[in-house]
Parts: C-alpha cells; structure tokens; sequence
C-alpha cells in the first residue's frame, strides 16, 4: 500500500496543488477528500495556468484517476464550468477518469447567499470567508437535508420534493431574517435537471471501495487536501477556520478509509506564512515587508483575489501542524521568493504577557496576544529558479533549510524554486 496524504501546514495557499501535479507523474490516484470550490490550487505547465477548485491536482496527467469523495461540498455548477475548462485546453479527454461519489453533498447559489449575507451582516467582526457557501453546505450536511450528489440522477418528483425539503430553512432566512430576495426554486430545480447529463459521466456509487481496492492492488495514492492545518474547524484557530476538517485524519474520514491505509504525510509549506481573511497572525510582517513578499509572491487567492496578509516562517506553529498531522516529510514552497532580501526571519518562540513560549495557544483569545520571537539569517541574492540540486543552492540558503529541518525533527524532502512544474528540488522520492 501506498497511500500518501498531502495537508497543508499552515493556514492554506501553500501550494498544494504543485506539489500534487509534480508527484501525479509517478501516482496512480489523486483523491480529493475535503472542501469545496473555497480551494483554490494553481498549476503551472509549459507556461500555461490551470487554477482547480474542485477537481483533483493530478487530472493534468492522462494515467492518473481523479475521485472526488463523498467528504467534499460539490458545487455543481463551477464543477461544470471547470470540467468545460479543462476540455477546452485539451485535458479531461477521457470520462473515465474522474469520479465523482454519489455521497457528496451538493452546493447551490443559496448556500452561497446565505454565507455572503451573514458576513455582511458581521461588518467589522466577519470571518472573512471565502462566500462560496461552504459553511451553510457543511451545515446543511450536518442536519441531514443535504441533497447528495446521486440524488441528483432521481426522478424529477422526488428530486424536487428533496430541494424543497433542503433548501426550506434557508430560503426562510434570506427572506425573513437577512430580508433579501430568495433564488426560485423551480429555476433551480430546471437547472439541475440539465445538469445530469453533463455529469452523469462521472458518478460512481462506491469511490471508498476503488479507493480501498487500489491500495491493496499495491496502487500509488495521493490524498489532497485543500486549505491548511490552522484553518481546522476543530483544531485552527476558531472562529477563523474553515468549515471542514483540514488535518490528515480527514482523509480517512472523507474518503472512507482505515488508518492503516496511510504510509505517509506529507506537509507543505512555504519560507514564509501567509493567510486570508482575519484571524491572529504572531509573525505578520511589517508594511514594508508586507509589500515585497506580497508583491513578489503574487500573494492573491486564486479563489478570491483577495490580497493575502504575509508574515514570516512560523516554527512554533508549524510544529503544532507536525503533531496533529503525523507528518514524516515537509514540502517548501517559494524559496525563491526570498531571494533578494539582506535578511530572512523565522519565528522560534512567542512572548505573551512576559513570558516566553513554544507551544502553539490553542485558544483564539491566547494566540491574540502572542508577539514572535525571531531568529534572523543573511539572505541572498542569486536566482534560484534553475538550480535542481541542493548543494547548488546559496550557502546561506542552506543554512536557513537546515536550521529548520533541525528545529522541526522531519526532513525538507522537496523545495520549490520557482512556480512551474519543474522548478522544483527533490532530495527524496515522495514514494
């Protein structure tokens, strides 16, 4: 068995999706396991970007099956815009190779309504979400009225009388609390019915058992997960969070696995740290460096376009990721963007009310009140974005790598030196 999970460390944007690509080569299975279209997983081959918000990392490579499991909110309808998409540019020629679970829960412009009126409503205090009616869908899962994806190959009675029975509460409370102007229901309902043939294609009644049957035939599994470890609705710093379980034990959850079925976590970060939306944030930089790292990371969500607030390397957190994950193997991302500064930080400690700490504050009010505590290095100036080996990288560079790898206990297995495929540096095979 050869399953391997691919979490992101921080609070997302770390660049899943690259590392999801590279490693597709040499996989046979990329499952997507949580989330929904708030992921945002940017892909960059032969000069051209592929942005994915629902499908799977790994569908820019013919050989590799693509399953969306039943632990994802599928937003139907950017579902087919994004299927278009792919066909459009040459990909996704074969039906086959994405399947979709008949128990994912479906996602529709009401769901999204709903999210975007409770943050105005917040004003100042809003999470800051990404809008795409992630929360109100996982809700609606919760409660037991979602509409799955299999039901929508029913019939047109009983998926209408289904809609009507999920959609009732939040119709009332767009028109009744947030007193806006409710979607119709029957145009909905006209829509999806169109939607079938489109999809029907890729649904498939069982994606837990190809799952559970690919591992034991010895097949090569990535599990991708979409936002970060600090976004957890369980474990992130709540109330900014996600509305999904973004930590390794969603895999199994979502895909509908045991856990011996995972040889492997790996983690993906950058050199810095970055998050959207509001939220504490120790190690967020100073304007100036806000700027650079922003400007020369093309620091804006792919979902969003909302700038991202920058900040730098944070071990304290990222050995709290490390914990609750189980990861073996770390993933940099963005080395290249450091390039060029006379000094890099990283954050090793939190001072908060006078005294010092190295354990991640679990609670949003504690974090709050944390100050970092840094480590500085010479940077350097070289252009890192052709080097493939480790020891061609800049001495300071690798003194930065190592001080990390050290504090951290796990390997820097793979390093990021620029934002295509193969600008990347692999000191161990991720299989």
């Amino acid at each position: 068995m050869s399953g391997i999970v691919v979490v992101g460390a921080q609070w997302g944007d770390e660049g899943k999706g690259k590392i999801i690509d590279i490693f597709s080569s040499h996989a046979d299975y990329v499952v997507r396991y949580q989330g929904g279209a708030n992921a945002g997983h940017t892909l960059n081959v032969s000069g051209k970007q592929t942005i994915l918000h629902l499908i799977p990392s790994g569908i820019l490579h013919p050989h590799v099956q693509c399953i969306i499991s039943s632990g994802v909110v599928l937003d139907v309808f950017s579902l087919i815009d994004e299927i278009a998409n792919l066909k459009q540019a040459g990909y996704l020629k074969n039906k086959n190779q994405l399947l979709i679970s008949e128990s994912s829960a479906m996602l529709f412009d009401y769901h999204k309504q709903l999210d975007q009126a409770r943050e105005h409503q917040a004003g100042s205090k809003k999470i800051g979400t990404t809008g795409r009616g992630i929360g109100p869908a996982y809700e609606e899962r919760i409660s037991r009225r979602a509409l799955l994806f299999g039901d929508l190959f029913l019939d047109d009675e009983k998926l209408k009388e289904k809609l009507i029975k999920a959609s009732k509460e939040v119709l009332f409370l767009l028109t009744h609390y947030y007193k806006q102007e409710a979607p119709s229901i029957d145009s909905l309902w006209e829509k999806l019915k169109k939607a079938r043939d489109t999809l029907a294609p890729y649904r498939h009644s069982n994606t837990s058992l190809i799952i559970d049957q690919a591992l034991k035939e010895g097949k090569k599994v990535l599990f991708e997960g979409a936002q970060g470890t600090l976004l957890d609705i369980f474990q992130g710093t709540y109330p900014y969070v996600t509305s999904s379980a973004t930590t390794a034990g969603s895999a199994l959850t979502g895909a509908g696995l045991g856990w011996s079925n995972i040889k492997k976590v790996l983690a993906v970060s950058k050199t810095y740290t970055t998050r959207v939306g509001h939220g504490p944030f120790p190690s967020e930089c100073t304007p100036e460096e806000q700027l650079y790292l922003e400007e020369k990371g093309q620091e804006r969500g792919a979902t969003t376009n909302r700038r991202r607030r920058c900040g730098w390397l944070d071990l304290v957190a990222l050995k709290y990721a490390i914990r609750l994950n189980g990861i073996n193997s770390l993933a940099l991302m963005k080395l290249d963007i450091l390039s060029g500064l006379d000094t890099v930080k990283v954050c090793t400690a939190y001072n908060i009310n006078g005294r010092r700490i190295h354990e991640y504050p679990v609670h949003f009010e504690q974090l709050s009140q944390c100050q970092a505590v840094y480590k500085e290095f010479p940077g350097w100036k070289q252009d890192l974005s052709r080097i493939v080996s480790f020891d061609d990288l800049p001495l300071t560079a690798r003194q930065y790598i190592h001080f990390i790898e050290e504090e951290l206990k796990i390997p820097i297995d793979i390093i990021s030196v620029g934002p295509n495929r193969e600008e990347v540096i692999e000191r161990s095979s991720l299989f």
